[in-house]
């Protein structure tokens, strides 16, 4: 498929393979900030290992990325030589840990895009596209199926989980809509048959995420509020440069170190 692909299309595709490996690698450094800082051992060891299983996502996706743009980078160099600009992960994915209750709801909102995303994507038209899908989302079924385990058991807990999980869940919420928010160029790859168009999804999405929200007695925010919306042309909140200089210190202080 990929040498089928004429200029603008693939250009596009670099885009979105963006998207989703950008938006991999930062929630990914997300939890690996609670290493160390997490309320149990046994989860603490659980955000970790979501967070690695995302990180080998973001390495295919920007791999990938790499070698379609060919410009001699890699996905190393791609995760770690650029700016922030120049990163088009999704807003939510950048958003600080906070509390416990705050980081579950994040990753309830992304595990459900991303589940049902990779889903899609299992059957696009591009081989590669359609590989890494498959292989992501045995890892991201789990995902799913511990962050909905969450939202219940601190929804319907006790009266002070119940309200920091909704304050959460509300805090959150205005982030959601940019993860059905399509780009100029979407469309040239939804008719390819190579990523799936955002209506659909964005239904799948909001009647799971409605669902789990009714079991866990909590209120699922108005569909029609306010959302933040940037991240995939390059504008993000102030906490992304925070996070890119942690993360990208040592690359940038040592170029080309190896271990």
């Amino acid at each position: 498929m990929t040498a089928q692909l004429n200029s603008a299309c693939r250009q596009a595709l670099v885009d979105y393979l963006l998207h989703l490996g950008d938006s991999d690698t930062v929630m990914s450094q997300r939890l690996c900030e609670w290493v160390g800082h997490a309320p149990a051992l046994e989860e603490e060891v659980a955000m970790a290992n979501v967070g690695l299983d995302l990180l080998g996502q973001a390495r295919s996706w920007l791999s990938y990325a790499a070698e379609l743009e060919d410009q001699g980078r890699d996905a190393d160099q791609l995760a770690f030589l650029r700016d922030e600009r120049e990163y088009r992960n999704l807003l939510i994915t950048e958003q600080a840990n906070g509390n416990f209750a705050d980081t579950m709801a994040r990753q309830f909102f992304f595990d459900a895009w991303h589940f049902h995303l990779l889903t899609a994507l299992c059957q696009s038209t591009d081989a590669q596209v359609q590989a890494i899908a498959r292989k992501g989302l045995k890892e991201v079924t789990y995902h799913l199926r511990r962050s909905t385990a969450w939202i219940k058991r601190l929804g319907d807990g006790t009266a002070v989980s119940h309200q920091k999980m909704q304050d959460a869940i509300d805090d959150i919420w205005t982030y959601t809509g940019e993860m059905f928010t399509a780009t100029s160029t979407d469309p040239l790859l939804v008719e390819a048959g190579i990523v799936p168009a955002s209506a659909p999804l964005q239904q799948q999405w909001l009647g799971y995420v409605q669902a789990t929200l009714q079991e866990a007695t909590l209120t699922c925010p108005d569909e029609n509020a306010y959302m933040q919306i940037g991240g995939r042309q390059g504008l993000h909140t102030e906490q992304l440069g925070y996070l890119l200089a942690e993360m990208q210190f040592l690359p940038r202080a040592y170029p080309g170190a190896t271990w």
